[in-house]
């Protein structure tokens, strides 16, 4: 019977499956910042070379999501926004998830060896393994810290690009790095405010289920001031100019205001609503200062 139902699995299994094991948002979003971080440090690396780099940054963090999938498989089976996903929902073994991200990780981590350097190639396996491992095995079922410190792993991608770029750690990569890493903690909990039921279900220690919805507030209000400054580095260190600066500052104000309405609002029956508005406008805050800056290295504005 066992062989019947693994023949069945495999059978049904189609190729938008696989790329769905990829996570396809997480790695367009990594697609996008390592991209600037190329515009940002592009020194004299051939373009399809470049082009091959970033290629496999996307692929690490698509082999990333599918052994978090295949880890994860017993609690996405039950919180409802996961549980239609490929492992659960009955199209993948766990198993061939697992081989698939394996493979996908050692192809990637060669091939943007190959294509750049070493220094770039440890950094691509040093996040697969601290999203598949560090962040999925230990700190996702242990603390509720957990998407702080796991957001690492997010962060790295334009600090990859820019090491694959010039064969060493720079400035530019490390603040890049940085307001991702400080961006992650109020986007995330403003989500998991909303789904905090969820993770109570399958027993995820995050910070509305441990510490309690005001105590999650103020973290994110707290994570919103460090990254209103972060998010001016670039500017500081020469590398962001005046459409940067201009945008920074719109969607920054945007930002901080939709954090303060979650609390402003957080005994209302809009709550919910808010804390959502809150998780889009992350969304749209980090993608705007990227795209200045890309806007910026791509047509050659400068006027600071």
């Amino acid at each position: 019977m066992l062989t019947d139902t693994k023949t069945l699995y495999e059978y049904n299994a189609l190729p938008q499956d696989y790329f769905a094991l990829m996570k396809p948002r997480v790695m367009s979003l990594v697609i996008f910042t390592a991209l600037v971080g190329f515009a940002v440090r592009p020194e004299n690396m051939h373009p399809f070379l470049m082009l091959i780099s970033l290629l496999s940054i996307a692929v690490g963090a698509g082999a990333s999501g599918a052994l978090n999938m295949w880890y994860d498989a017993d609690i996405d089976a039950v919180m409802n926004r996961t549980k239609q996903r490929p492992i659960p929902a009955g199209r993948i073994l766990g198993e061939n998830a697992r081989d698939f991200g394996l493979v996908l990780s050692a192809l990637s981590v060669i091939t943007l060896f190959l294509a750049s350097n070493i220094l770039a190639a440890g950094l691509l396996a040093f996040t697969i393994f601290f999203y598949a491992v560090v962040y999925t095995v230990w700190l996702k079922r242990f603390t509720p810290q957990n998407i702080v410190i796991g957001g690492l792993s997010g962060a790295l991608p334009p600090l990859i690009a820019i090491s694959a770029s010039t064969g060493h750690i720079t400035i530019e990569g490390l603040v890049l790095c940085a307001i991702i890493f400080f961006w992650t903690p109020p986007h995330f909990w403003a989500l998991a405010l909303v789904k905090k039921q969820d993770y109570h279900n399958v027993n995820i220690p995050m910070m509305p289920n441990i510490k309690g919805d005001m105590r999650t507030i103020y973290e994110i209000l707290a994570y919103c001031i460090i990254l209103s400054v972060c998010v001016y580095l670039p500017i500081y260190f020469g590398f962001g100019d005046i459409l940067y600066a201009v945008t920074a500052l719109i969607v920054g104000v945007l930002h901080t205001v939709s954090c303060i309405m979650i609390y402003i609002r957080k005994d209302s029956l809009t709550y919910h609503k808010t804390a959502m508005q809150s998780f889009g406008i992350s969304i749209f805050y980090l993608f705007a200062v990227f795209a200045s800056l890309l806007i910026e290295k791509l047509f050659g504005i400068n006027f600071i």
